[in-house]
């Protein structure tokens, strides 16, 4: 058959019977769906073996249309397969327990993971992989481009226009991909207005509207109490900052989330104050708009941030400082994670994370025995970007220290930072001889252990025995004896050989406080430029209005 016979319009084709389908289901054509009738959508525009992409990231989700995709048929809509930035919801994985579902492609799982660990031991569903959030996106538009997606917004128009407010997050990659490749998208919007702010995605790639009977829910995931940040985290996050933050002239940054790094953003207006670092460091981030952020912004140390994703609370904060925060006419944040992705990965000389276990080589790994997390951004933020070619002085630096062969081709280096306790919650050791990883990946089906960041990208590892520096390195002995020697009372830092640990420290390899010129003593929670959420609220001039359940006054 030459070109002229073959039909290439097959898509166009698939989708127009789905449309008519709609329209028969519905009673009408049209894109405005009432609440009652969205499950009856679903099961009219779905089909069997379908790649749909329901809406799930870090905050915000699509979790009215979760629910009715969890109602539809199973004998009619089935052996889907799933992609999702985020499992987050039981609506999720209700899928697969139905048999609506049977494979997923994701990136982070969160409060699912042990329920997913769960689905993969009785055979109920197939993990292809699980991705970081820019390889995903991609993949949406290269061999998983989505047949169906699902969406969340703050608002529509008559017309379909959709608003996403602050929380925009992945919709724009989901919808172009969709749009543009015969799909199907389905936005939850939480009114309809006569006119928006905005138009964030124009009418023309949407094919139907539903009106959810309440808002969509969005997780404050990046909030943390200072009250809960301890004397041992503030030290940690003191050396974090003259150690590395100071030692190489930080500016361009992304911090993940924990007490540990909101402790580093709270001691930077007292703590880098003193060591006189503002302008120095920590100007431009690539970061949610963290409340523990506040007091470094007010304090002139933060110049800009863009966002994932954004925060509740954080909303009249943001626009009122449109100098720091990307914001629109309207005021409200537009974010944007694949954007911001790309920006963690390639324009930002640093990331520092924490993680559930590391081994002796430096490979580490949230994906743990029973419990399949994911990894979301971080192999994108804690990987050294080898197609990067412009300079800072923390990359050059980074670069230097990490070249053994003087005869090489210099080149830069991203600094990739761990930190973490020896010692997580229950006692358990953060450092281990082997990841679970091994045995999740076998039992999951996989080539190759699930590993978060690979320990060739690890430049320092922090805990409260000192830093390690990895960079310095030139042997496996002088890493594997650095890693031990920071790893406290753990099997894996008992095992250390003291004289070697000795050395590295002489050789600056491994610093401990006191080698920074950091007494213990002076680590204490008076540092903390705000000690409650109170505090971050007055710190904002009453600009920021926390959840309910970190309100305790």
């Amino acid at each position: 058959m030459n070109s002229t016979q073959k039909d290439w319009r097959t898509g166009q084709q698939s989708k127009a019977k789905r449309l008519a389908r709609a329209a028969q289901a519905l009673g009408q054509p049209g894109k405005r769906v009432v609440a009652e009738q969205a499950t009856a959508l679903l099961q009219a525009v779905i089909q069997p073996g379908d790649r749909v992409c329901l809406e799930g990231n870090n905050q915000k989700q699509a979790d009215f249309l979760a629910q009715c995709l969890a109602k539809v048929d199973p004998t009619q809509v089935n052996n889907l397969h799933m992609l999702q930035s985020v499992v987050a919801l039981p609506e999720h994985t209700a899928l697969f327990d139905k048999g609506i579902a049977r494979e997923i492609d994701f990136s982070f799982s969160g409060p699912q993971g042990a329920r997913l660990a769960n689905l993969v031991a009785a055979g109920k569903i197939k993990i292809n992989a699980i991705h970081t959030y820019l390889e995903l996106f991609g993949r949406y538009f290269v061999d998983l481009t989505p047949h169906v997606a699902l969406i969340a917004a703050e608002a529509a128009d008559a017309q379909g226009n959709l608003y996403t407010g602050p929380n925009t997050e992945d919709t724009p990659a989901i919808v172009e991909a969709a749009a543009f490749k015969n799909g199907i998208v389905i936005a939850q919007v939480n009114e309809i207005r006569d006119t928006l702010p905005r138009v964030d995605v124009p009418a023309a790639w949407v094919d139907f509207v539903v009106q959810a009977p309440r808002p969509n829910y969005i997780e404050p995931l990046f909030t943390r109490d200072p009250a809960l940040i301890s004397e041992i985290q503030v030290l940690m996050a003191m050396m974090v900052i003259k150690g590395i933050y100071a030692e190489y002239g930080v500016k361009r940054l992304n911090h993940g989330i924990g007490f540990d790094t909101a402790a580093i953003e709270l001691l930077l207006p007292t703590y880098g104050e003193q060591l006189g670092l503002k302008g120095k460091v920590c100007t431009n981030w690539a970061l949610n708009p963290h409340p523990a952020l506040i007091p470094a912004i007010e304090a002139g140390f933060v110049q800009s941030v863009h966002s994932f994703g954004s925060e509740l609370g954080m909303e009249k904060y943001i626009e009122s400082r449109p100098d720091v925060f990307f914001t629109g006419g309207d005021g409200s944040m537009r974010s944007n994670r694949a954007f911001c992705q790309a920006a963690g990965h390639y324009a930002c000389d640093l990331f520092i994370g924490s993680t559930l276990q590391i081994d002796t080589y430096g490979n580490s790994s949230t994906a743990t025995k029973g419990r399949i997390a994911g990894f979301g951004g971080a192999p994108n933020m804690g990987a050294d970007a080898r197609g990067r070619r412009h300079e800072s002085e923390a990359w050059v630096k980074a670069g230097r220290q990490a070249q053994v062969d003087p005869q090489q081709i210099p080149r830069g280096r991203k600094l990739v930072v761990q930190m973490v306790e020896t010692f997580r919650e229950h006692m358990a050791p953060a450092f281990v001889e082997r990841l679970d990883a091994w045995d999740l990946g076998d039992s999951m089906g996989l080539n190759n252990p699930p590993v978060m960041i690979f320990g060739e990208d690890v430049s320092h590892i922090v805990t409260e025995e000192g830093i390690a520096n990895l960079l310095l390195c030139r042997t496996p002995e002088d890493r594997e004896q650095a890693i031990r020697g920071v790893a406290g009372y753990t099997e894996v830092g008992l095992k250390r050989n003291k004289r070697k640990v000795e050395e590295l420290r002489s050789r600056g390899i491994i610093q401990r406080a006191e080698d920074l010129g950091i007494a213990r003593r002076e680590a204490s929670r008076d540092l903390l430029a705000a000690k409650t959420v109170k505090d971050l609220v007055r710190a904002s001039g009453g600009l920021y209005n926390p959840p309910s359940r970190f309100r305790n006054w």
